[in-house]
């Protein structure tokens, strides 16, 4: 009995050995891409119900392979994102629109959530204000 819990004991600790391989390789970041936003906030301030609710978010591709967004998601269906499906070379830029609905009265503040293959592959993006 005490030979096969020492034997169980070893092949516990070989895969533990071998694991630890795994989770601490690592990435070469510099044959990935980095997103850089020149803001991650866009404060509307106090908007009038009904206006155009609106604003751009541009970023840069800092790194040295293609930036691709996987996903671009608001917090909620009052928030409508859209950007280009397209690659973004390094050192271009690209831009991410994000429509807030401005017929809800009130004060607000949603989220965009943005995937991509970058060393900093999720970023949060914020929209505020307050629509009389």
């Amino acid at each position: 009995m005490k030979r096969i819990a020492l034997l169980m004991s070893l092949i516990v600790c070989a895969f533990a050995l071998n694991a630890q391989d795994i989770v601490f390789t690592q990435v070469d970041t510099n044959k990935m891409s980095k997103i850089v936003f020149e803001k991650t906030v866009h404060d509307y301030g106090t908007i009038a119900r009904g206006s155009k609710g609106t604003c751009k978010f541009i970023f840069s591709n800092k790194g040295k392979v293609p930036l691709l967004l996987s996903a671009v998601k608001a917090s909620c269906g009052c928030t409508t994102p859209a950007w280009s499906k397209e690659p973004v070379a390094p050192g271009k830029t690209g831009e991410i629109t994000v429509r807030y609905n401005t017929d809800i009265p009130g004060k607000f503040s949603k989220s965009v959530t943005v995937s991509s293959n970058a060393v900093n592959p999720t970023m949060v993006l914020q929209i505020k204000g307050e629509v009389k």
